[in-house]
């Protein structure tokens, strides 16, 4: 791993922590003139993330696969400052057309929070035979970054946030099987997948830096928002996270807002100027770890901020997606 990165790794004494919410992170915020967009953004911690953005004064474009769902979820935020565009993070031709009109519509980006995902599908293939789970939670992700990268280099200062997850412990990139050819595991991928983001995150910040382009990953922290669709009542009372009335009873759970903490202090906070490439978990810098532990303890896995893994993985996102230099 690289020393530069492990460096890094290190708690850097924010304000913040665990229970802080999204109104404490912003609290005193201003982002008038500033131009979000948030995948996922109405829904969970996505919906959170929004509404804190919008109310700091932000103009946010919400890419939403269901826009009149998206719609009703966000009426209510500011017709002005909140616009919805028609997006499938599993469908690169849709996600194009996404940016697309993205960059129809503002000059320049300062912040893009990629906030949506799944979690732990059944089998499921994409395109051109891709794993879903790593299609949805990475190279939807990587291939709209990449088409909206000239928005981002132009405002001078913007911050790419990507939602990862502790469960990137479960797996590093599986190089030999990425798609699962030779038999399907759904943690597995799911695990691949968060390791995926970080990894992206780590190399975004490597190539964007002379343009003023700062990533960061991290882990939100356990919430139980619709990323826990595809799993039942029985499997969630089973892992310990809700009991059988679907009350929420896992320890060091948070809250939607306490889970939106972390992601809008990764997007705002003055501590992280010049910090890119970061792992955060409760509105922190994680340290690396590569012993066994809780899965949500405020570690990152070496493997998963790794800069040779992370510029081998930004190589095969390319040949996949088609996304053209960035730097």
């Amino acid at each position: 791993m690289s020393t530069q990165t492990a460096t890094a790794q290190h708690p850097i004494n924010s304000p913040f922590a665990a229970a802080s919410t999204a109104a404490d992170v912003m609290a005193g915020v201003d982002l008038s003139g500033r131009t979000a967009v948030v995948t996922g953004g109405s829904s969970g911690l996505g919906l959170e993330t929004t509404r804190a953005l919008v109310a700091a004064g932000a103009r946010v474009v919400v890419p939403a696969r269901r826009p009149e769902s998206a719609r009703q979820a966000l009426a209510g935020l500011g017709g002005d400052l909140c616009e919805i565009v028609p997006m499938d993070l599993t469908d690169l031709g849709s996600v194009r057309a996404a940016a697309e009109r993205i960059r129809g519509s503002v000059d320049r980006l300062d912040l893009l929070m990629a906030v949506a995902g799944v979690m732990a599908t059944p089998q499921r293939r994409v395109g051109p035979g891709w794993e879903y789970q790593l299609a949805a939670n990475h190279f939807g992700h990587f291939a709209l970054v990449g088409e909206l990268y000239p928005l981002l280099r132009d405002a001078q200062g913007a911050r790419v946030i990507v939602y990862s997850s502790g469960g990137h412990g479960i797996s590093d990139f599986r190089w030999h099987d990425p798609h699962f050819r030779t038999g399907y595991d759904r943690w597995q991928a799911y695990g691949q997948a968060k390791t995926a983001n970080v990894l992206f995150a780590v190399h975004l910040d490597a190539l964007g830096r002379g343009d003023g382009v700062q990533a960061f990953a991290l882990h939100p922290g356990s919430i139980i928002t619709g990323l826990q669709r595809e799993l039942t009542r029985r499997e969630q009372v089973e892992l310990g996270w809700v009991d059988q009335h679907g009350t929420v009873i896992g320890e060091g759970f948070k809250s939607p807002s306490q889970g939106a903490a972390t992601g809008l202090w990764a997007a705002t906070s003055p501590l992280l100027a010049g910090r890119g490439g970061l792992y955060l978990e409760d509105c922190e810098v994680a340290r690396v770890t590569d012993e066994d532990g809780p899965m949500a303890d405020g570690w990152v896995r070496s493997y998963a901020v790794d800069r040779a893994s992370a510029a081998r993985l930004w190589e095969l996102s390319v040949a996949a997606t088609g996304v053209g230099p960035i730097g």
